[in-house]
Formats: C-alpha cells, sequence, structure tokens
C-alpha cells in the first residue's frame, strides 16, 4: 500500500507541482508552505479544475479520496501547473507521513512492506532538514498562537486606527475680501475603532475620535480663513484635539438576504449604504482629500437611527434608513421623530467592472443647523432660506462607477435638490460675497439646488497601491428660487497622488482650484494645497 502512496505521491508533486500553498516569497521561510492553504479535500470533485482526463486523475483521486494526503486552495483549486518548492514538497510529504503513522496505528502494519519501508526512509532522510524545519516552526506558532490567546486584549474585540497628518494652505484672497487671510498649517485627526463581534457575522463599532483641524467653535480652519467651504479638506471636523466617542453602529444579518444597522449616534448614510464610488476614492486617509470631491453631498447626512440592507439578487441591494439628527435629545425640536431627520432610499446594482445606483432622500432641519448640501457648496446652497428658517429638502441622486482596466477606472455622481422654507419671517440670507442680507421669506418659498462631478483614478500605476487621480465637478448651487438664487457656478478642479510606502502609510500630494468660489464670479480663484499622510493599522 505505501507503495501506491509514493508512487502517486511522487507523480503529483514531480510532475503536477504543489497544491498546499503558493510559492513562499523567500524559500528560507517554510511556515509559507501552508499559509494559503484550506484544509483536507475529501473528493477530487472538490478540486474545481481537476478533469477526469487530466493525465494524473487516478493518482490524485487515490490520494485524496482513498488516502487523505492532499489539501486544496481556498478557491477550490488544484492549480497543478504552478511550480513547486522543497518546502512545499515538504509540507505535502508531512501530510502523508502522517497518514502512514495513523494506518500503522490502527493496525493495517501488516500491509507495510521491506520495500515500502525502504521508500519511506529514502524520503525522509533526504527531506529530513525541511521536515525538521517545518515541524520547528509550526510548534513555534503554536506557542505564539498560545501567547497571543492569553494576552490578547479581548475574545470578541479587535482595535484598528487611522492617524491623519496633514500641512495645508490655500492661495487667493478671502471670499469678499482683498487679502490671503490663510497661512499654511499643520493639524491632525485620529480614529480608533473598537470592534467587536459576537456572532461571527454581526459586528459593533464604538469610535473614539480626536483632531484639530477646526476651530473652537467647530468650524473648519481652511474654511474660516477663506470664506468658503468649497476649499474644506475631507477630515476637517474636530477642534481642540478633545476625545469624543462620535460614533456607535451595530451591524448584525437575520439571513443571507437581509441585514440591519442601528446606532445612536454618528451613522451616516455611509454607514448604511455606500457611496458606489471605486475602493477607497471615499475613504478619508487614502482618497480623494477634498470634502466635495470624496463623494455625493447626498450621503452626507447622519445622526442616529436604524436601516435596513436587502439583498434583492446578489448584485441588487436596497437600503431603506431613517436617521435622526438629536435622537438623545429628549426636548422640543429635538427626539427621535419630533427634531431634524433624514431618510433613505438607495438601489445599488454591483457588477464586476463596476456599480450604479439611484437614491432619494427626505429630509428636515430645524432653524438654526440648516444644511442642506452638507456643507459642500456655497452658504446659500446650504441655506436656501438662511440658518433661522426650518427647511425641508428631497434629493435624488445617481452615482457610479466603471473599471476599463485594472489600472483605470471613472468615476461620477450628481444630484438635484427641492428645498423648502416650513416657517416665515426675516432671514440674514448669503449675498455671495461674504455676507448676508434680510430678507422675507414666506412659508413654503422653494428653491433648487444641483451639483455633480466625474472623475478617473488609475489604481496602481507608479507602483502597488498607488493612487492617481484627477477630478472636475460643480459644486452645490442654487439654481433657482423664490427668494435668491447663486449668480454663478463654481468649477472644482482636482489633482492627487496617492503614494503607498508600505502596508501602513500613505502620502498623499493634493492640489485644487475653486474657480468663482461661493458661485460669485466676483470672487477670486481659491487654490488649495495639501500633503497627507496617513497611518493605517
Amino acid at each position: 500500500m505505501l507503495k501506491i502512496i509514493f508512487h502517486s505521491f511522487f507523480i503529483l508533486f514531480l510532475a503536477i507541482p504543489a497544491v498546499w500553498a503558493a510559492p513562499p516569497k523567500d524559500d528560507s521561510n517554510a511556515a509559507d508552505a501552508n499559509r494559503n492553504l484550506e484544509g483536507q479535500v475529501n473528493s477530487v470533485s472538490q478540486l474545481s479544475d481537476i478533469k477526469p482526463n487530466d493525465w494524473a486523475f487516478q493518482a490524485l483521486q487515490s490520494l485524496v479520496e482513498r488516502y487523505g494526503c492532499i489539501a486544496g486552495y481556498p478557491d477550490a483549486t488544484y492549480r497543478g501547473n504552478r511550480a513547486l518548492s522543497r518546502y512545499e514538497f515538504a509540507a505535502g510529504l508531512n501530510a502523508c507521513l502522517d497518514r502512514v503513522n495513523e494506518l500503522i496505528a490502527a493496525g493495517t502494519n501488516d500491509l507495510v512492506k521491506k520495500e515500502d519501508l525502504a521508500v519511506l526512509q529514502n524520503l525522509q532522510t533526504e527531506f529530513a532538514t525541511e521536515l525538521t524545519t517545518l515541524r520547528g516552526r509550526v510548534d513555534t506558532l503554536e506557542a505564539h498562537t498560545a501567547t497571543l490567546e492569553e494576552q490578547q486584549f479581548s475574545t470578541t474585540t479587535k482595535l484598528t486606527a487611522q492617524i491623519i497628518t496633514a500641512v495645508s494652505d490655500t492661495f487667493g484672497n478671502r471670499v469678499g475680501g482683498d487679502r490671503d487671510d490663510s497661512r499654511p498649517y499643520f493639524a491632525n485627526r485620529g480614529r480608533l475603532n473598537l470592534e467587536s463581534s459576537f456572532t461571527g457575522k454581526d459586528l459593533l463599532r464604538v469610535r473614539l475620535e480626536f483632531g484639530n483641524f477646526a476651530n473652537s467653535n467647530g468650524t473648519s480652519q481652511i474654511a474660516a480663513a477663506t470664506g468658503t467651504g468649497m476649499t474644506r479638506l475631507n477630515f476637517d471636523n474636530d477642534s481642540n484635539n478633545t476625545l469624543i466617542v462620535p460614533h456607535i453602529r451595530y451591524y448584525f444579518p437575520v439571513s443571507d438576504s437581509l441585514n440591519f444597522v442601528v446606532g445612536p449616534t454618528g451613522i451616516g448614510y455611509t454607514d448604511i449604504s455606500t457611496t458606489v464610488t471605486p475602493p477607497t476614492i471615499a475613504d478619508d486617509g487614502n482618497g480623494v482629500p477634498s470634502l466635495f470631491g470624496s463623494y455625493s453631498p447626498l450621503f452626507r447626512r447622519g445622526g442616529g437611527g436604524a436601516a435596513a440592507n436587502w439583498n434583492i439578487t446578489k448584485d441588487l441591494v436596497l437600503t431603506l434608513g431613517y436617521l435622526a439628527s438629536s435622537p438623545n435629545v429628549p426636548s422640543a425640536s429635538n427626539g427621535l421623530f419630533d427634531g431634524g431627520y433624514n431618510a433613505l432610499a438607495h438601489l445599488a446594482y454591483y457588477g464586476e467592472q463596476g456599480a450604479i445606483g439611484v437614491a432619494y432622500s427626505h429630509g428636515y432641519s430645524p432653524a438654526g443647523v440648516v444644511d442642506v448640501a452638507a456643507g459642500t457648496g456655497s452658504v446659500l446652497s446650504n441655506a436656501p432660506f438662511g440658518n433661522n428658517i426650518a427647511t425641508s429638502n428631497d434629493i435624488v441622486g445617481a452615482q457610479g462607477f466603471y473599471r476599463f482596466s485594472p489600472n483605470f477606472q471613472i468615476h461620477g455622481w450628481g444630484g438635484y435638490i427641492w428645498a423648502n422654507a416650513k416657517n416665515s419671517g426675516l432671514s440674514d440670507i448669503s449675498n455671495g460675497r461674504g455676507g448676508t442680507d434680510s430678507l422675507f421669506v414666506n412659508s413654503g418659498d422653494n428653491a433648487n439646488v444641483w451639483f455633480g462631478a466625474i472623475g478617473m483614478s488609475f489604481p496602481d500605476v507608479g507602483g502597488e497601491g498607488n493612487l492617481p487621480g484627477i477630478l472636475f465637478g460643480i459644486p452645490p448651487r442654487v439654481s433657482n428660487s423664490d427668494v435668491r438664487q447663486d449668480q454663478d457656478n463654481a468649477y472644482h478642479i482636482e489633482a492627487f497622488y496617492r503614494y503607498r510606502l508600505n502596508d501602513n502609510i500613505s502620502i498623499t500630494p493634493g492640489f485644487w482650484m475653486i474657480l468663482n468660489p461661493e458661485n460669485d464670479s466676483r470672487n477670486d480663484t481659491q487654490y488649495v494645497g495639501v500633503i497627507r499622510t496617513t497611518f493605517d493599522f
């Protein structure tokens, strides 16, 4: 019997190279030989790339189904044509040696003949060094695993973090002014995520955050210096490096096609659905540096509440969600249903090369906290009737991306907002030049806002993990209003290059210009430069 085993073994491992793992990066590291193991397969039919007409099919079938000596890859393939290292051969030999020992221990030693033992002894002698190294490293890994289990922070919780530092400055006279008020500044933002799973499928995230990109009033430093939110960075919303808990989110599935997300604070549309942009484009630390350019303003809404995601098919997902602005404040014009809120319906289709989505959002902003355009457009587009007039909004948007090749992809988004005044009165309304005018607003007055952008990016160009990109967009603009509309269109033109130093550190120089800031051609063009460094661990 041993002769049959080792005859088959030699056919497979000398003619059709190893199945246990991808080639080690360094042959001196025997532990790599088992890194991608999926585990013992019980039938040759589990290996999707093995066919009955393959010349070594019978030998493989014997080893798999009679003797249990073969393991497959995680994707259920055999990969018989790839190169074999001595360590991989030793890993396979070790598996068969263990199987032989089991047969002998089970009392089948009468099947072991003298010539079989000679073959076994020769193999053990030939690969003694590799077998010793492999077993030694396995013992070391087991010892390390035991130590980690004893000293780990939690059996259910892991810590992930992202630290962003950035040097930034703008050039151009302040909106409505005759001088450049901004100076180079260096700031940071840190997020520590405690992520816990209790069933292996759910996820509870509690976030600790600190930063100093905003001033003591919570206003973006760069927006305060330039007089427009169109210059804002994608990560400039923390002040005084005060440690806060801005985000608590719990995700849990109830079936293969339905899952829920709930959270009392800091849940945004991006936490209940996706922005339908290419991977990392919308990431604060590794994607587009500007606030407007990172993803559609439609998705910049949040609070606390719940959402459901229904996989209608494998590729088609419907998201329904409701988020209250201040669900934990039980006073007038607050609470879960009596204050500001946003509700989302988002249908997205995901294909092999890209995705497309259509979304509808309905929201209400009480007086004093009106932010229709989510801070990405002109002051007028954020509060079309002034900040002291409660405002409702209905938004429709489309967004999508397509990968033409591994190194070239395009994405875009656009939307239209219907805003409605919910009360009457005198209101201070932006004049587009850094000041306001007092105008009377009637309950029921309407305003329309639109926006859009298109971008191209080039993954891995210049090196693995790098991401150059360019983007052109039109920030939110009031195109029609019963009270006041923007005079002109602003234009956002941006370029960036994320350079990946290693798996944990990236550096991104970025530059964008805003023509006609605040949608007013009387304002000087704003130029924004930033060098962002991101640490992910």
